[in-house]
């Protein structure tokens, strides 16, 4: 999957978060929530290796992802604001007061399927692209995560490659089902043609011979 692993946080108070692998992302985003510089809102990116850690924070509220670096910008701060929009909208000022992982049983759910959107369903791209490039985008910076880390405190992200395994067979089982569907019922309206078009061939054939020279053989 393209995105891997989702928070929502006050701070570095964690509200909510998911991962579809077993990592240590989580231990990594805490660090990243502590050395966020100032209280500005702000668009940045931080790489390591392969994976980046997007991050969008609004009005105190910090919305992270972490996302192969195949995913580029556009989709996971997309992914980031459509997330940001829907825990506001539905927690309101309850975010404001809220203990950590106050909201964790519930909009896990919700990260979790976002994710899968963004991640496998190309109609999340069509859309975005329809909608034009987010402002904000542009402006990100792309950094290393050594950068905002210290060198004492930096973590290796580790990802579960057996994880990454299993989601990528479950993709590509999916795509080969809608492969054959789409395969079968190609099959199956070539199939009608064909038998359209042989029984028209049948009945021009019949109607020349009825009305042909051999008219008296048809009317016996």
């Amino acid at each position: 999957m393209a995105i891997l692993y989702a928070l929502v946080a006050r701070g570095s108070v964690v509200l909510a978060e998911f991962s579809t692998a077993s990592t240590n992302a989580s231990a990594i985003a805490r660090q990243i929530l502590e050395k966020i510089p100032g209280n500005n809102d702000t668009n940045v990116s931080y790489s390591q290796d392969r994976y980046i850690f997007h991050v969008k924070r609004t009005d105190g509220l910090t919305v992270l992802c972490m996302a192969d670096d195949t995913a580029g910008r556009r989709i996971p701060f997309v992914f980031l604001e459509d997330i940001h929009q829907r825990f506001v909208r539905t927690y309101g000022r309850a975010v404001l007061s809220a203990h950590a992982y106050a909201m964790n049983d519930e909009f896990a759910r919700v990260l979790s399927q976002q994710m899968e959107y963004y991640s496998n369903d190309p109609n999340a791209d069509r859309m975005n692209r329809l909608k034009g490039e987010m402002s904000q985008v542009r402006n990100v910076m792309i950094e290393n995560i050594d950068k905002v880390l210290d060198r004492g405190d930096r973590l290796e992200l580790l990802v579960d490659k057996t994880t990454n395994m299993q989601g990528n067979t479950f993709r590509f089982r999916k795509q080969a089902r809608r492969f054959r569907s789409t395969v079968w019922w190609r099959n199956v309206k070539l199939t009608v043609m064909l038998i359209v078009l042989l029984l028209v061939i049948v009945y021009v054939v019949l109607a020349f011979v009825c009305h042909g020279p051999m008219l008296p053989s048809c009317l016996k």
